[in-house]
Order: C-alpha cells, then structure tokens, then sequence
C-alpha cells in the first residue's frame, strides 16, 4: 500500500508540473531543437521519463530544468538512431549535441522568455493572421483545437489545418525563433495582442468544461501582457495589460459559493480585487494619456468605469455608452456593437437595446455566438416578452457548451416558465 501511494504522489507531482509548466518546457524544446513536432515529442518523453525516474530517484530541484534537459537529449539520442535510416538526421543530430555542450546547460536558465519569443515566431507576417493566432493559442497556451475554434467561430478541422500548414511554413521558410529587432516590433504587436487577449478570454470565461474559468490561461495571459507591455510601452499593449488586469479583478466575485454564475449586476464588489483594480486604472489613464490609444485602452476605459461603481446601481451608463461610440468607430465589430447595445439597454431601456440587438442577428452576424442570444432573452423577460424570451433563452443554451453557463440559462427557463 506505501508503495502505492508513493506512486500516485509520484504521479501528481509530474501531473502539477505539467500543468503549471508544460507550455514553458515546450518553448523552450522549440527554440533548442528548432521544429515544433520534434519539441513535441521530447516533452511527452521528458514527462514520461519523469513518471518513472523521480519515483526512483526523488523530484529534482528544477523539475522544468531537468523536462528541458532530458527532453532535448533524449530527441537527440533518437535523432542519432533514425540517422541509420535517414543520413541528413546526422548533421541535425551532431549540430544539437554541440550546442547542448556550448551553452552549458544555460538555456534552461534562460533569463529571456522562450515563450514571448515563440509567440513573435507564430505571428511572424508570412503567416496569414487566422494561423497567427491558432498556432499561437495551440503551442503556446495548450488550447485544444475545440477550444480555438470556439474562439474563432470556425469548425476544428478547419483550425487543425490551419496548424498543420502554418508549422510546415515556419519549418520550410526557417523563420528564426526570436523577438524582432525594436525597429520591427510594431508591425507585429497587433497580431500578438490580439493572441494575448484570447488566451485571457478564453481563461476569463471557458467556451467549455466545467468551470466558468481556467486561471492558468488568464494569469499566463497577463504575465505574457506585462512582458509586452515592458518589451514595447504602446498605448495598446498598456491598454490590454489594464483590461486583462480590471477583468480580472471580478474572477472571485464572478461565480457563487457553490460555482454557479454571478452576473456582473449581482456580484458582491466587496470580492472585487483592489489591487488589480488601482493597476488597471492606473494603466488606463497612463494608455489614455499618450493619445494614440486603440480599441484596448478604449475597452479598458469601459472596465474602469464599472471598477468605479460602488453599486450596479450607480454605473455611469452614460459615460459607458460614450466609450463604446468611441469604440464602434475604432473597431466596429458584431461583438462590440452588441456590448454598445447592453449598454444601451441600462441607459435608454430594454427597448432601445432589444431593436439595436435585432438588427444586428437581422443582419446575419452573431447567428451562432450565444451571448448575443442570452442577451436578447434577458431583454424579452424584462419586457414580459415571454415566448420570445424562452426562445432566445432555448437557442443561447442550445449553443452553451460550458456547464456553469448551462446551469444558469436552464435556471432564467424555468423562471420564466414559473
């Protein structure tokens, strides 16, 4: 039985350090072994490795160290065995094994961010953006080919392909693996913030699972926004940085007790975090001030508002509406007119905000992306509109594939029926 447990202890040790590490050992591989399917291997045999060498020989100090180490010696051992078969593997294989010895075992150590770098390397512009940002989410954060296309409103064999071609372009181009020089950081920010923010949407509220949200993706996405924000102080990437950071600050105050959704009206802002929330805004006012903001500082600006409100029911609905104007022109996009029409809907009326959410599903867009659906239910109950309400609710959990958001849309169902 004690050697039992000693192996389940095992085993949750690998399993912690793959969570929380995992996505760091993989940059890492990337960058020393130069292929992405090559890195992917050593990391399943470093961790495979781990499984049966710790439990003999004790966890080490620097798990994330020794996955790196043994993952690229190991792809490097099986390199040396291939080459029987396959001659050019021996030149690849001879030119690792020297820059293994060159560095001494520093790259592990390195004080530069491999993932940083493997970002810039998945947006580099001979990529078209959508395969930008699903390789992106795919090596870097750990997405599941289900998830990015959730984010993407896209099927997954579409995004898989997507992948598949961007790896082989990266391999066949030999894109270098590093953050540009500072001349050509600009014309690739927009393509890695625009990954950044995903990530963290995808963290701040899952497109599936069973919980609301996943911390590591929205505090990775954050770590990932300062590091940008350090590397290339634009008003954009401070912009980002505060709304990560001003969203983030409702996360314990966004589900109750017993994990069921909090809506933003009815969260108890004592939760509210206060740190996060005088960062952001000082962010905020520090994108704003520079006067070359974009639709992230603008969308900060927005979160800000909210953060200022003692109560819901003291909202500056006024001043939120005038941001979104703001935003629409700057970014006029199915998803921001519908948070404009919210909005609107707390200023003018449930009304005012049902005509503006029927013409924008009149038109087509946001067919199938729930939230403009749960939205327009919320505004039929609040006009009594039953029938339509029940409908709009039965269509939004319809498309729910997260069972926090099940639960709740069922529970609007059964209210409205009662």
């Amino acid at each position: 039985m004690a050697g039992e447990n000693a192996v389940d202890e095992v085993r949750a040790a690998v399993d912690a350090v793959y969570r929380t590490d995992s996505r760091r050992v993989l940059a890492t591989l990337i960058r020393l072994l130069g292929d992405f399917d090559l890195a992917e291997e050593a990391l399943h045999d470093a961790f495979t490795a781990a499984v049966a060498q710790w439990g003999r020989d004790g966890i080490p100090a620097n798990p994330r160290a020794w996955l790196v180490s043994t993952g690229r010696f190991t792809s490097i051992s099986a390199m040396r065995k291939r080459a029987r078969f396959d001659a050019s593997l021996t030149e690849l294989a001879e030119r690792l094994e020297a820059a293994a010895r060159d560095t001494g075992g520093r790259d592990e150590d390195s004080v530069e961010d491999d993932r940083l770098r493997l970002i810039f390397t998945c947006c580099h512009p001979a990529l078209t953006p959508d395969a930008q940002i699903a390789l992106t989410l795919r090596e870097v954060c750990g997405l599941t080919t289900e998830e990015i296309a959730s984010a993407y409103f896209s099927a997954p064999s579409t995004v898989a392909q997507r992948i598949v071609r961007a790896k082989a372009k990266i391999r066949d181009a030999g894109i270098p693996y590093q953050v540009p020089a500072l001349a050509d950081l600009p014309d690739r920010l927009d393509s890695v913030l625009h990954v950044v923010y995903l990530v963290f949407n995808e963290g701040y509220f899952a497109s599936s699972g069973a919980s609301l949200t996943r911390h590591d993706l929205s505090g990775e996405a954050i770590r990932l926004g300062r590091l940008l924000s350090e590397l290339l102080p634009e008003p954009e990437a401070i912009g980002l940085l505060a709304l990560m950071l001003l969203h983030e600050s409702r996360r314990a105050a966004r589900t109750s007790a017993d994990g069921e959704l909090t809506l933003l009206d009815h969260q108890d802002r004592a939760r509210w975090n206060r740190d996060q929330i005088a960062e952001g805004s000082a962010l905020v006012e520090r994108a704003l001030a520079m006067r070359r903001f974009g639709p992230y500082a603008i969308q900060a600006a927005i979160a800000a508002v909210h953060a200022e409100a003692a109560t819901a029911a003291a909202t500056d609905w006024a001043q939120i509406v005038g941001l979104y104007d703001i935003l629409v022109r700057a970014d006029r996009s199915p998803v921001v007119e519908l948070n404009r029409a919210a909005a609107v809907a707390m200023r003018d009326g449930p009304l005012a905000g049902l005509a503006l959410i029927d013409a924008i599903l009149a038109r087509g867009d946001l067919a199938d992306y729930l939230h403009a659906h749960s939205a327009r239910a919320d505004l039929c109950r609040r006009l009594g509109k039953v029938e339509q309400a029940r409908a709009s609710y039965q269509r939004a959990l319809g498309l729910s594939r997260q069972e926090p958001e099940r639960r709740f849309l069922e529970r609007r169902l059964r209210e409205i029926d009662a």
